[in-house]
């Protein structure tokens, strides 16, 4: 009897029955549990970050940078909340905290409140870099920590130049106002050129007024009189200033010295206590703007159901036939407490209309008390320091007055020398008309400085930039970020599912397979019985499940394609070549179950373990084990994988033909190691009559 008649004859068995036919829709459906279950689950993860609850803080409490407004923190906020990259939450710093660490959130992005002063430094002596702050919990998903680590580096990427673009911009605009100055110092210069000869001429006139000088020495010397007299009164005066400035800085000690160490013990009792202040106002001023919202409401809410207990009470006790005087006893206390509560309503509803104007004015009164008692919270830890600072200018004042005193003494004494100074101040006067002969010579030496400065000038301007508001965006754009990522996929993936196809489509037959050899034998027992050819034996046991294998590869294909949407570059191709693996890994879990018997199927297990681990399917083979890349090329699921990226994702064949190779070898090889045992199973041993080991 021929192979395929045997094939025949081995699936009619399915047919005898409802189990053996169910069981056999079972097998050909099993594909569908591990290749289009496992692939429609995240099929498209990363399209649904939307999803994922995220927590924003923002914290930032803004800066000013020359004179402008600088909100950083709310700018990058808007922008997340219009990208819906995740399900962003906006809450407190201890929300997002105990959110991220119960699991409410997977984690949260938070601007802390010196965020936008951080940025605006970049402009002042003291640059300083801002930081996004991060949080993650990988106890509750390690994938999204390793996505929000992506994410949130081309914000912080986008954020930095931003800020690079505006500090760049100063720095143009430096440059047009330094072509400015140059631009004006140029045309100084020229009109210094002009000026010198005027400067010539003038240095005549100077000699001619040095000797009008000699008549104005006599007239110094009486004026340096009265000079001397002023400094007298002057240091009279200066030692009063010091003697009341020593007394001023010591009482200021003595006071220092009994109030710092209060300060210094009791800063923080005075922080807290002013924290308590800051809090308890906001929390009057939560709690008064509730009372104005909720008071109308309230009130008509407590006539409502004061008129429906009234109502009651008069339909179940006073028309009643039959009233329960214990119920109506109730009824009535309640209808009273109603009426009273909807008055008590009444006036309270009544005090916020007429006072609306003094209770704004009590929160516009309670917001500033809360201002400045955190300003108080903040400034006392240093309280003691701001005391001991002023406590030290009263010294240096003390000092500067002795210091002006000492100075108004030898001011006294130097206008006394001065005094008897001026009889020489006439030869002084001989002396500058000289001066004056060789000041026309430099002069004339500085008019052919100023030509040359003034050409330098002129020179310098044509090479300062000087840039338009165009020119800076261009430039200020390009410095910000000079490089970028042209990132080019060839054959992309158009998601996740896509990408794993490859590793879960020959998942899912390998299992297809193996369970089908566990309804079916891998060798005939009648061929075996009736002595038939080795190799017909072998091929009449592999057919059957070859042939639910093609069943199984058109089913998964069908349901990938018209269900998530998978779609393949080469899609016969694809089908072609599923054909040839489901043939290849029929034929080697034949083998090992015809071979190793109820054993076989532990190793058929133990073989998927191998490949699945060894076969790069999701990282590549490189970043695993050196055992795992030792193995890799010696197993067929490597080659298949790879085959299917370039079937389904496209680009060159080369792998398909390879692996197209070495699954014909491996059937082949499978086939041929299963005829030897179908020969050796055509010899009874005592072993085969009582197997050790039965499954």
């Amino acid at each position: 009897m021929r192979s395929p008649r045997l094939a025949a004859l081995e699936l009619k068995r399915f047919g005898r029955g409802k189990l053996p036919g169910a069981a056999l829709v079972a097998v050909l459906l099993l594909p569908l549990l591990y290749g289009a279950l496992y692939l429609w689950s995240f099929w498209d993860p990363y399209g649904q970050l939307d999803k994922i609850p995220v927590a924003l803080v923002n914290d930032d409490k803004g800066a000013t940078a020359e004179g402008k407004e600088l909100q950083a923190g709310d700018e990058i906020a808007g922008r997340l909340l219009k990208s819906k990259v995740f399900d962003w939450h906006e809450v407190n710093a201890s929300q997002a905290r105990k959110g991220v660490e119960d699991g409410e959130y997977y984690l949260s992005l938070t601007m802390p409140g010196d965020f936008s002063a951080r940025i605006a430094s970049s402009s002042g002596d003291s640059p300083e870099t801002g930081a996004l702050q991060v949080r993650t919990n990988d106890a509750n998903n390690y994938i999204i920590g390793q996505i929000s680590r992506t994410v949130f580096s081309e914000v912080r990427t986008a954020a930095s130049t931003n800020a690079s673009r505006t500090f760049l911009d100063r720095i143009f605009i430096s440059f047009s106002g330094l072509h400015d100055a140059t631009e004006k110092a140029a045309k100084g210069a020229a009109q210094l050129k002009g000026g010198i000869g005027t400067a010539k001429k003038g240095s005549k006139d100077l000699a001619d007024g040095l000797k009008n000088a000699k008549d104005g020495s006599g007239k110094l010397v009486g004026g340096l009189a009265r000079l001397n007299k002023g400094a007298a009164d002057l240091e009279t005066g200066s030692q009063q200033v010091s003697q009341g400035t020593q007394a001023l800085a010591d009482k200021a000690n003595g006071v220092a010295a009994d109030v710092r160490p209060y300060l210094k013990d009791n800063g923080k009792a005075i922080g807290a206590a002013a924290k308590l202040v800051a809090d308890a106002s906001q929390a009057i001023r939560h709690n008064l703007g509730i009372l104005v919202k909720t008071a109308p409401g309230s009130a008509v809410l407590a006539h409502k159901s004061a008129d429906e207990l009234s109502s009651l009470y008069a339909s179940r006790c006073e028309e009643a036939l039959l009233p329960d005087p214990a119920v109506c006893a109730a009824l009535k206390r309640a209808k009273t407490t109603a009426a009273d509560v909807a008055k008590v309503a009444d006036d309270v509803n009544a005090l916020v209309q007429n006072n609306s104007g003094d209770l704004k004015k009590l929160d516009a009164q309670l917001a500033d008390l809360q201002k400045k008692a955190s300003a108080l919270a903040q400034r006392a830890p240093r309280l003691d320091e701001d005391l001991k600072s002023a406590v030290g200018k009263i010294n240096a004042l003390n000092s500067g007055a002795k210091k002006v005193a000492q100075g108004a003494d030898t001011l006294h004494s130097g206008l006394g020398n001065a005094k008897s100074g001026s009889a020489t101040l006439d030869t002084g006067v001989s002396r500058l008309t000289k001066g004056a002969g060789k000041l026309d010579g430099g002069i004339y030496k500085l008019a052919g400085g100023s030509t040359e400065l003034a050409g330098s000038l002129n020179d310098g301007v044509d090479k300062i930039p000087d840039y338009d508001k165009k020119d800076r965006d261009l430039r200020t754009q390009v410095m910000a970020d000079p490089v970028k990522l042209a990132n080019q996929s060839l054959h992309k993936a158009p998601n996740y599912g896509t990408g794993f196809a490859p590793y879960f489509i020959p998942l899912s037959l390998w299992v297809g397979a193996m369970v089908a050899y566990m309804i079916i034998q891998p060798l005939n027992r009648r061929a075996l019985a009736a002595g038939a050819s080795a190799w017909r034996i072998a091929v009449a046991g592999w057919l059957p499940v070859a042939a639910i294998g093609l069943v199984q590869v058109a089913a998964l294909m069908a349901v990938l394609h018209w269900g998530p949407g998978l779609n393949m570059a080469y899609a016969a191709g694809t089908l072609g070549f599923l054909a040839l693996v489901t043939g290849c890994f029929a034929a080697i879990i034949q083998w090992l179950n015809a071979r190793f018997g109820a054993a076989g199927r532990i190793l058929v297990l133990a073989l998927l373990m191998l490949q699945l681990t060894s076969a790069g399917g999701t990282y590549p083979v490189q970043t695993s084990p050196a055992f795992f890349g030792a193995i890799h090329p010696f197993l067929p699921m490597s080659y298949v994988i790879e085959a299917l990226r370039r079937l389904i994702t496209g680009g060159g064949l080369g792998p398909v033909w390879q692996a197209c190779a070495v699954l014909i070898a491996f059937t082949a090889g499978a086939l041929a190691l299963t005829a030897v045992s179908a020969r050796r199973k055509q010899v009874w041993t005592f072993d085969r009559l009582h197997p050790e080991l039965s499954l």
